[in-house]
């Protein structure tokens, strides 16, 4: 929903500050699907808000739920036939019975396909459509929380890491976070969301002075310019050297963790050379690396072993690499990284 739009036809209304309070705390909080629910707001302003101002403006056009119930894919169409996926992570809690104990991450797509062109991502196939608005980011949030309210469970975690890059879509990703963490709003606290960029410098730099603790994930891949490069053509752009100067004055800025996130390919920089490599380039005690399952995407590549899997993540850990294995999340509904595609007929 667009409640910037929202505030200003109340304000053009005449309506008091404590309106808008109101209806914030209405479909963010309260979770309404439709405006008939906001009972604390008058049935005439109701009916006025209903004309131009739906709850959702998203068209779900499709759910699928994974085999083992932790993930969620919803396929949207928006307002012009263009079509984005979202996808809901539940961290299941199963030594807890309260329900409201377990951590559900919303991962929300910033554009309609994206421009970035990675040899490892479905979505980078589909070429750059278009932004996303603010309301559009928000809507896919909004949409989740409302389901799992029916399960008595809420929505704690947002990252920026589904379809396009949100450096690209700079002025919209900070407007809705901003509505995400509104106190009257979502309220989910700022280190509970995530940004992912696959390394665009210019922008790494502008958020550094945003003075938002909004954790910072880079999508790295290889510590190997040669090989990045490859795997990701905005290497040939901001090459390493570019990229991690621009890192590490966000922490010299912000004080603040940067993770590192690298797809383990077989046969592409799963060896023990890269390891070395990416050692030496992890030389900041802020800096943390999350190795992660490559997941089938049509491009000819292949997951390394689990063998080579375990002996990367070793060697990293041995020579005091901070780093962690990153769980997957959907990957038999096509939802994990790098899946996702706006295919409606997905399964």
């Amino acid at each position: 929903m667009d409640i910037i739009k929202l505030e200003k036809f109340l304000k053009e209304k005449g309506e008091k500050d404590y309106r808008l309070k109101q209806i914030k705390k209405a479909v963010f909080c309260d979770l309404i699907n439709n405006w008939d629910e906001a009972t604390t707001i008058s049935k005439e302003l109701r009916e006025e808000i209903k004309k131009d101002f739906p709850v959702l403006n998203l068209e779900t056009l499709k759910t699928v739920e994974s085999k083992n119930k932790d993930s969620i894919k919803a396929v949207f169409k928006l307002k012009d036939g263009n079509i984005i996926e979202t996808v809901l992570m539940k961290h299941l809690n199963t030594k807890d019975d309260d329900a409201k104990a377990g951590r559900n991450t919303v991962c929300v797509s910033s554009q309609v396909g994206c421009a970035m062109n990675c040899g490892f991502c479905a979505t980078g196939k589909m070429g750059l459509k278009r932004n996303l608005t603010g309301e559009e980011i928000i809507d896919q949030v909004l949409f989740f929380a409302q389901l799992l309210k029916k399960e008595n469970q809420a929505v704690n975690n947002v990252v920026f890491m589904g379809m396009g890059e949100p450096f690209l879509n700079y002025e919209n990703t900070i407007q809705a976070i901003k509505i995400l963490n509104d106190k009257d709003g979502f309220n989910i606290g700022i280190r509970h969301i995530s940004i992912s960029t696959c390394g665009i410098v210019a922008e790494i730099e502008k958020f550094a002075s945003e003075n938002m603790q909004v954790n910072l994930a880079i999508s790295l891949h290889s510590a190997d310019d040669e090989t990045r490069s490859k795997l990701m053509p905005i290497n040939k752009t901001y090459p390493l050297t570019v990229l991690m100067k621009a890192v590490d004055n966000y922490i010299k800025k912000t004080n603040r963790k940067v993770m590192f996130e690298y797809l383990l390919i077989d046969g592409i920089n799963d060896s023990d050379d890269d390891a070395r490599k990416l050692i030496k380039l992890m030389k900041n005690s802020l800096y943390h690396v999350n190795l992660i399952k490559y997941h089938d995407t049509g491009n000819n590549l292949k997951p390394s072993s689990q063998a080579k899997r375990t002996q990367f993540f070793d060697t990293l850990k041995k020579l005091g690499v901070s780093v962690t294995f990153r769980m997957s999340f959907g990957e038999d509904i096509l939802a994990a990284c790098g899946q996702l595609a706006g295919k409606i007929n997905m399964l």
